[in-house]
């Protein structure tokens, strides 16, 4: 079975740690935060044995698909030839701009 590398672009790192501080700050308790943003590591990790999940948007961008986690995220990726590339992890109903494609 093919493995493929997860990479997470800088937008999508900064979009984590943005979800850190909100639900940080949601929640009073960086446990709660750490703890939520290593639920969404752990479920990106998922990509490197099945990486072709969720709705594909090639309206938006060609291979583009997005898969929700947990209700409140949606993840937002593309299949490469040997990695998965999230590039955006979009909180609570934010949305992906096309020109972030």
């Amino acid at each position: 079975m093919d493995r493929y590398r997860i990479r997470l672009t800088a937008e999508a790192e900064a979009d984590l740690a943005h979800i850190y501080r909100l639900v940080r700050k949601g929640s009073a308790s960086n446990h709660t935060a750490r703890n939520y943003t290593a639920r969404i590591m752990t479920f990106l990790a998922g990509f490197d044995t099945f990486p072709e999940r969720g709705s594909i948007r090639d309206a938006i961008r060609p291979g583009l698909r997005i898969v929700g986690f947990e209700r409140r995220v949606s993840v937002a990726f593309v299949v490469e030839a040997d990695e998965v590339v999230i590039l955006r992890l979009l909180y609570a109903g934010q949305q992906f701009d096309d020109h972030e494609a």
